[in-house]
């Protein structure tokens, strides 16, 4: 079985309402008024910022879209949208898992719904990146999850069937996507689960037990 991971929400930390009241307290002044901003600004990842996640959009036309669209000020936006690799931060129980699977020689792969100056950014920055034998970029293929073809590509990518294929995912619909595919997919709240729970279903073995 072949594991692959999404990256915001589970390899890496997204927290955009606390990160705009971080970012933009003068907007952001307690969580309700957060919320509503990053519902704004991100649009449940549809919209402006599906464009941008999809690779059609770039940072400056997105900042002018948003600007337009919410009445924000652009240079508010643009500070919100330079915020977000700061905010990508590792989750160090996940790459910890991520680093067991790969010592233990278990393929594993990655879909992410990421622009592409985060993508990059990403790349240079953190070197457990290489522990992936391969993953597909949302703007680098100009397709988003949770569109099927996405995940078609994928797994002709990765050289797998659907049912060998075991996706962890923080977002019920890219979850559900996955499974109406045929992939074996579970909706990650945090490692330890994940792990759990891929055992018990029998679809791998812990790393330091030598598969079936």
């Amino acid at each position: 079985m072949k594991i692959v991971f999404d990256f915001a929400g589970v390899l890496f930390r997204w927290q955009p309402v606390a990160m705009l009241q971080r970012e933009l307290p003068h907007l952001a002044t307690d969580e309700a008024s957060a919320r509503h901003w990053a519902t704004q600004i991100f649009q449940g990842y549809s919209g402006d910022w599906a464009d941008f996640d999809r690779g059609t959009l770039a940072v400056p036309a997105l900042v002018q879209r948003i600007a337009r669209r919410t009445g924000l000020a652009a240079a508010d936006v643009q500070r919100a949208v330079d915020a977000v690799p700061g905010e990508l931060q590792p989750v160090p129980e996940t790459v910890a898992l991520l680093r067991r699977l790969h010592e233990a020689g278990r393929e594993l792969y990655f879909i992410s719904n990421m622009p592409a100056p985060y993508a990059d950014h990403l790349e240079a920055t953190h070197g457990f990146l290489r522990c992936f034998r391969d993953g597909v970029f949302s703007a680098r293929v100009h397709l988003n999850k949770p569109e099927p073809a996405i995940f078609e590509l994928a797994a002709a990518r990765f050289g797998s069937a659907p049912g060998r294929l075991i996706f962890l995912d923080d977002h019920g619909p890219n979850v559900q996507a996955a499974r109406a595919l045929g992939w074996n997919a579970l909706q990650f709240s945090h490692a330890a689960q994940a792990e759990a729970v891929m055992t018990e279903r029998g679809w791998w073995s812990r790393p330091d037990v030598t598969p079936g």
